[in-house]
Formats: structure tokens, C-alpha cells, sequence
């Protein structure tokens, strides 16, 4: 995700909370009311919510008592953010985030129902296709479907332990929100689960997948470059065998191939570092002045939104 992408995200976040919860409020509304199973889920449904409103008013009562003693109120907060954005002063992604975070814990126990209700359906869908693609025996579904659920929950901990740090970084929840996938670990968990030729043919599926994956993040880290300094064909090829390496769906023995053959280069230190070292001095030079230049373009595509860019965003910093 880009972070001027992902910045367009933060400053709609508290509407879009209140909005998902009219969302679910009529959805339940919306259900049937004949006598049957309908009436009975309906009355599931009014058990749950009067559940929730309970934790929603504890949990309230809580951090609001939490947060107050920590600094400014709610209130103040928002007065002082509207009064910057009357004002043309930019808004900072963090403030805005401090912000959102005493209703993310208020309304953590609605929103957990909701992504349930999200992620089963993805669930379902990737247990059908692995099972036809597969031949899954009923137990190996189930077996796949608790798996995936145990994954889904583990997932919503982590991001709610983020999200909910005082301290949390907005270049941090942009880089959770690439990172928690729902597919990972599931190549071990598979493993388990199948043998010989049915194994062998999952296992080069996901090499496949894995290898779009890794020639799409490549490909863009050589046009953004080549955009900015002009590389000649040696570096295309020896700034796509870095970028490829640094993928996060990289793995041992994939085969990177550029236009001149296999590419066997190894990136050394950070990432960013290790795809600058391929370039001459003068082209660093001018990798430096075209970063400045585009850094202020986003400073200023950022500020027509009312926020100011994340601290030590660079050009190469989004680029997976």
C-alpha cells in the first residue's frame, strides 16, 4: 500500500467506523421476521447486540477514564485538529490516529463481529478452492477451516495490539496492513495435510503465485529508479535481482531472471542502501535531487488533503 494511498484512509477513519455500525445495526433490521430459524437467529441477534452495548458502555467508561487522565479530552483533540485544518496548518497522521484510537478501543468488541462476519466468507472461499483444486477429504477441510480461523484470529490480535499503542507510528500501521496475510504459514500447514503428487502440485502452484508476486515488487523498484536516474540494462538487471531478493515472498532457490539470464546478486545492508548501491556517483547525485523533488510533490499532494507526510518517507520506501 502506498503511503500517501494509505494516508487518504486515516482521515475518514472515524466516520467510517460510526457508518459500519449503522451497517450491522441494519443489516439485523433487515433479516426476516417468519416464524423458524429466521426468528430464532433474530433473537441470537438481540442477545448478541444487548451483549455488546454491555461491554461497549464497561470498555467506554474505561478508556475514556484512561485517556483523560493521560492528556487532553476527545474533545480538545478534535477542537485543536479542526482548528489547524480551518487554519491551513497540516495535520499530522499520527495525530490523527491518537485520535481514532480511544473509539477503536470503545467499539473493538463491534468490530471484531463484523470482521468475523467478513472473514468467513474469504475462509469459505479458499477452503472450496483448495479442496477442488485438491481433492480434500471432509476432515482435511475442516481441518483447513480451523486453521485459517485460528490464523484470522491471531491476526485481529496483533492489529488491535497495534493499533491500540499510544506510541504506534502511522508508518507502522501501513506496514501491519501489508504484512498480517491470511495465507501465511498456511504452505506448513498444507504440508500436513497432503502427500505425493498432491502436495508436489500445491507446492508449485505457491511457488507460482509467490514468483508473480516477487517479479511485480522487482519490476516496480526498476521503473521507480529508472524513472529517476536512467539505469542502463546491467543495472535494470542488477536492481530487479535486489528488489526480488528483498521481497517479503521471496524464498531459497527461487530462480530471478533478468534480460541478460539468471541474476545472482545479493543484497547487502538495508534495503533501501542495497538498491542505491548499484548506482555510479553521478547517478546518486541525481537520485538525490530527483528524491527531493518528489518528496516535496508529495508534501504537496499531501497537504491538499489537509495532512502532512509521513516523517522519513522516501520515494523507494513503498515500493511492495
Amino acid at each position: 500500500m502506498s503511503a500517501l494511498n494509505a494516508l487518504r484512509t486515516v482521515v475518514p477513519l472515524a466516520v467510517g467506523l460510526v457508518l459500519g455500525g449503522a451497517g450491522v445495526a441494519m443489516f439485523s433490521r433487515s433479516l426476516p421476521g417468519e416464524p423458524g430459524t429466521p426468528e430464532e437467529r433474530i433473537s441470537q441477534l438481540e442477545h448478541e447486540l444487548k451483549k455488546t452495548n454491555g461491554e461497549l458502555a464497561a470498555l467506554r467508561v474505561t478508556s475514556s477514564e484512561e485517556w483523560r487522565s493521560s492528556g487532553p479530552s476527545f474533545r480538545d483533540e478534535l477542537r485543536k485538529i479542526a482548528d489547524d485544518i480551518r487554519d491551513g496548518r497540516p495535520v499530522r497522521p499520527e495525530d490523527l490516529i491518537r485520535l481514532t484510537q480511544p473509539v477503536l478501543r470503545d467499539l473493538s468488541p463491534l468490530f471484531d463481529r463484523m470482521r468475523v462476519r467478513g472473514e468467513k466468507v474469504q475462509i469459505e472461499a479458499m477452503t472450496g478452492e483448495l479442496a477442488r483444486k485438491y481433492d480434500l477429504t471432509r476432515n482435511q477441510q475442516m481441518a483447513l477451516a480451523k486453521w485459517l480461523q485460528a490464523k484470522s484470529e491471531e491476526n485481529a490480535r496483533r492489529w488491535s495490539a497495534l493499533v491500540t499503542q499510544k506510541a504506534v507510528t502511522f508508518h507502522e500501521i501501513v506496514q501491519a496492513s501489508n504484512d498480517l496475510r491470511l495465507d501465511e504459514g498456511l504452505d506448513e500447514f498444507m504440508a500436513t495435510q497432503l502427500r505425493g503428487e498432491k502436495l508436489r502440485a500445491f507446492q508449485a502452484e505457491r511457488m507460482d503465485q509467490r514468483m508473480v508476486k516477487v517479479q511485480k515488487t522487482a519490476d516496480r523498484a526498476v521503473a521507480r529508479l529508472d524513472s529517476m536516474v536512467a539505469l542502463d540494462e546491467a543495472q535494470r538487471d542488477q536492481v530487479f535481482g535486489v528488489a526480488a531478493r528483498l521481497s517479503r515472498d521471496y524464498v531459497p532457490g527461487m530462480q530471478v531472471y533478468g534480460a541478460e539470464g539468471a541474476i545472482s546478486v545479493v543484497p547487502q545492508g538495508e534495503p533501501r542502501d542495497a538498491i542505491l548501491a548499484v548506482l555510479r556517483p553521478d547517478q546518486r547525485v541525481k537520485y538525490e535531487q530527483e528524491s527531493t523533488r518528489l518528496i516535496e510533490a508529495a508534501r504537496k499532494d499531501a497537504a491538499e488533503i489537509g495532512v502532512s507526510l509521513p516523517e522519513r518517507w522516501d520515494p523507494l520506501n513503498d515500493i511492495e
